[in-house]
């Protein structure tokens, strides 16, 4: 690299910063949804290409699976009152029960809203029941007879990043938008993003080409967008995720494994559940669990061979996770891995990538 690294470069969370322009963070999804741009970077032979997103069946050969997250954004922001009359507030994070009545949450104003308050949301009450110390409230809905889910459904609003500015989009269209065409299982409040490039015709396209596809569940939370604010990184405490591999999921691994074929991961968050039900050698055990898992460079991943994934926040797990993907397919160093990557991101700046939940997808493999 030409200068010396600090052996604890790897660690410091500023070896995952970098400038980025505002007019490169994407605010509105490429119609059609396969249309938005693609960065194709071989790790091994450093061969970058700029393509289409729709160009991604020439890259995924016949006998490679491809893996994708089935979850379901819920409309979990709601806006509501405190019995004072004061406006409140409320971020689902994660269901704690199969009913969806109680969850993690964020709540504002925080402060004036000690446990046992109410908010209330079209004069349903929601009860906040526990605090914990980082900011996270424990909150039960009493949504009636109509049950949570349609509750939900008719008074909340797509959880949308604070980047994303509005822009007139109705929350129709907003719940249309920020959902892959597969989502299928509820429970997330944010979406898996590498994902939404996808059309139903693209992957059937795909399946053409004798690739298989599977699917696991994560609920996207908190785990996966709380930033990261510690200055080593080793001491960032990530929050747990459900998630869920199933029995056909484990089955069509082996048969990739035995195939001799690539395991593709659409997604950190699908990248996160494999490598969390990970066995030795390069297998996955179907399951439900919590994870807590935090990749970083130095993880040695066992499953995942390559990746589809999104432009990610500076300083963020995501990232993080990325640069330990690059480091894992190097064979080298986890420094010149971690500067690779932020070259990358310098090329993919210079280029005109949109960035971030809306913005254009990277394709990494060797």
């Amino acid at each position: 690299m030409g200068e010396s690294v600090p052996q604890d470069f790897i660690y410091d969370i500023n070896a995952y910063d970098y400038e980025l322009p505002a007019e490169r963070i994407a605010q509105a999804p490429a119609e059609p949804r396969d249309a938005s741009r693609l960065l194709v970077w071989n790790v091994t032979s450093g061969l970058v290409e700029h393509k289409i997103f729709s160009d991604i069946s020439e890259y995924i050969k016949a006998g490679d699976l491809l893996v994708l997250n089935d979850t379901r954004v819920l409309p979990a922001r709601l806006n509501g009152e405190k019995a004072s009359g004061g406006k409140a507030e409320i971020m689902l994070l994660s269901p704690c029960d199969a009913n969806f009545e109680r969850w993690k949450a964020l709540v504002r104003p925080g402060r004036r809203l000690g446990v046992g308050s109410k908010v209330y949301v079209s004069g349903r009450a929601i009860e906040i029941e526990e605090k914990e110390d980082d900011g996270v409230c424990l909150v039960r809905i009493y949504s009636g007879d109509e049950g949570c889910l349609e509750f939900l459904n008719k008074y909340g609003r797509t959880p949308l990043p604070p980047y994303i500015k509005p822009d007139g989009t109705t929350e129709a269209e907003t719940r249309q938008r920020y959902q892959t065409v597969y989502a299928n299982v509820d429970g997330s409040v944010a979406a898996p993003t590498a994902g939404l490039h996808f059309t139903k015709e693209l992957l059937k396209r795909v399946e053409a080409k004798g690739a298989e596809i599977a699917w696991v569940t994560l609920r996207v939370g908190l785990g996966t967008f709380r930033p990261v604010s510690a200055s080593d990184i080793r001491e960032h405490n990530i929050h747990s995720e459900h998630c869920e591999v199933p029995q056909a999921t484990e089955d069509a691994i082996a048969r990739c494994r035995q195939r001799g074929r690539r395991v593709i991961a659409v997604g950190t968050t699908v990248v996160r559940t494999l490598e969390s039900c990970a066995l030795r050698d390069g297998n996955v055990r179907a399951g439900i669990m919590d994870t807590r898992l935090f990749i970083y460079p130095g993880f040695c991943y066992k499953v995942v061979e390559a990746m589809i994934t999104n432009f990610h926040l500076p300083k963020s797990s995501l990232l993080m996770l990325a640069s330990a993907f690059v480091n894992h397919l190097s064979h080298g160093e986890p420094e010149s891995a971690v500067s690779a990557l932020r070259g990358i991101y310098g090329l993919a700046i210079s280029s005109g990538y949109r960035f971030f939940s809306y913005g254009d997808a990277m394709f990494i493999q060797k």
